[in-house]
């Protein structure tokens, strides 16, 4: 048991690490316009000490990029924050700040909106969603608390208020899957019905599809583009509402998406895009492979979650199997994982103590994944992998990378695409150039530019 414990909580602190140096060589026809310095990961020291917690609060800086944050709300929210509280398992103060200055600010937006300020209401509200969604973020170790739905819902209505105030303004969508229907937003470049090129944005393993407005649906738009934005089993409103979890066979997923996009006069059925962020490039990927209507595709990065797993616990199960011989592969690591769950959740249970990281990881993938213990939390996953999918996917295809994934997960974005067959495109995005986190976040503007210059290219509009 000491064996196991020692072993997952050095997966926990692998799992923490964020890079410093180094990388891997860029195919992008953008090279030219990279720095010729290395950098230190950008977020590093902003508030926390703890990395998860300065990604998160970088997260909510970068929403200020298209006006969905602001600079001196998210790091006064931060500073309220007691970290020594979160790294025992309590994030009550977490709540409570971002709470706070989300509540605070809904009543300046429902002022402004009462005396006909309708961009003042518009713009307070739009920054709600965000500080609603930064509270209820930490909560999902008790799937029961009832803050999660409360919050949850406040942060939509938010965004919705804001939303009506768009011009045009966004338009709610439900979209028919299996026996149900799923939530989206569409948004219009303008009112005149003409067809344009559509970009299809999905979220990944955390995100709500709010938080998708300003992580590429408004650059898009201004682009020329109209955006679909939707929350599949396992996300948003569908897993805290209708009690959906994650599936791995995504095109079950997305064809309904591409049903309804295709059903509509104002989007160009032969120009269709999709942008899988975060686990969203497992996600999307997988779609894409069966789902050929897609002319183009954005893997953001390009996951595959059985990988993850094989890099952040196999170490932990190959010591665990006292096998000096073992090798770490999908089916013996599954097998451990089956062998002696009891054990393997106590293990969990130790590495997750004052480790903000591993707990959030572990607490939320049960929460989206639909698993009651920790240990099958990470067999789950192994069911997410693109082995022999890949190739699949004919859609002109952009990988983006990150020097932070790198350091994290290694040649797993480049080997991805190595296996497509399609025509495709790689690009690393760095620290030196202020984009080196996780799916560029506190870079959107320069990570919406890249990406969306390059959908031009292939499928797009011509400024």
């Amino acid at each position: 048991m000491k064996k196991l414990s020692c072993a997952l909580l050095a997966a926990a602190l692998i799992f923490t690490a964020l890079a410093g140096c180094g990388g891997s060589s860029s195919t992008s026809t953008k090279e030219a316009y990279k720095p010729d310095f290395k950098a230190p990961a950008a977020q590093n020291g902003l508030v926390f000490k703890s990395p998860e917690l300065q990604f998160q609060v970088l997260r909510a800086l970068g929403a200020s990029a298209y006006g969905a944050a602001d600079i001196g709300e998210c790091l006064e929210a931060a500073m309220q924050v007691d970290e020594s509280q979160l790294e025992q398992g309590d994030f009550t103060t977490w709540y409570n700040a971002w709470n706070s200055t989300a509540e605070r600010l809904r009543g300046v937006a429902d002022e402004s909106l009462a005396r006909g300020d309708a961009t003042s209401a518009r713009d307070a509200y739009l920054r709600c969603n965000t500080y609603y969604n930064m509270a209820e973020f930490y909560l999902h170790g008790d799937p029961s608390d009832p803050r999660i739905r409360e919050t949850s819902q406040k942060a939509r209505q938010c965004f919705r208020n804001a939303g009506k105030l768009f011009e045009p303004p966004v338009e709610e969508v439900g979209i028919k899957y299996e026996d149900t229907t799923l939530p989206g937003y569409f948004y219009r470049v303008d009112t005149s019905g003409k067809r344009r090129p559509l970009l299809i944005m999905q979220t990944g393993f955390d995100g709500t599809q709010e938080e998708l407005y300003s992580g590429g649906a408004r650059a898009a738009l201004e682009r020329g583009y109209n955006v679909l934005t939707f929350e599949g089993p396992g996300q948003g409103r569908v897993v805290r509402e209708q009690g959906l979890h994650f599936r791995p066979d995504w095109e079950k997923v997305v064809s309904p998406v591409v049903d309804y996009a295709v059903s509509r006069k104002d989007v160009d059925p032969k120009r269709i895009a999709l942008w899988g962020i975060s686990m969203g490039g497992y996600l999307a990927a997988r779609a894409a492979a069966y789902e050929h209507r897609l002319k183009a595709l954005i893997l953001d990065p390009a996951m595959d979650m059985a990988q993850v797993v094989l890099k952040q616990f196999g170490p932990a199960m190959a010591e665990f199997s006292g096998d000096p011989d073992f090798k770490v592969t999908k089916e013996a690591v599954k097998e451990v994982l089956e062998k002696a769950p009891k054990q393997i959740d106590e293990g969990f249970t130790y590495a997750m103590k004052g480790n903000v990281q591993m707990t959030w990881f572990v607490q939320n993938g049960m929460f989206v994944l639909g698993v009651d213990s920790p240990s099958k939390f990470p067999l789950k996953l192994l069911e997410y992998s693109l082995d022999g999918v890949s190739g699949k996917i004919t859609a002109d295809t952009l990988v983006c990378d990150a020097e932070q994934d790198v350091e994290k997960y290694g040649s797993m974005t480049r080997d991805i695409y190595e296996t497509l067959t399609c025509p495709r495109e790689y690009v690393l995005f760095t620290n030196a150039e202020g984009a080196g986190a996780h799916c560029q976040i506190g870079a959107t503007r320069f990570g919406c530019q890249v990406k969306l210059d390059w959908l031009n290219e292939v499928a797009g509009v011509r400024q």
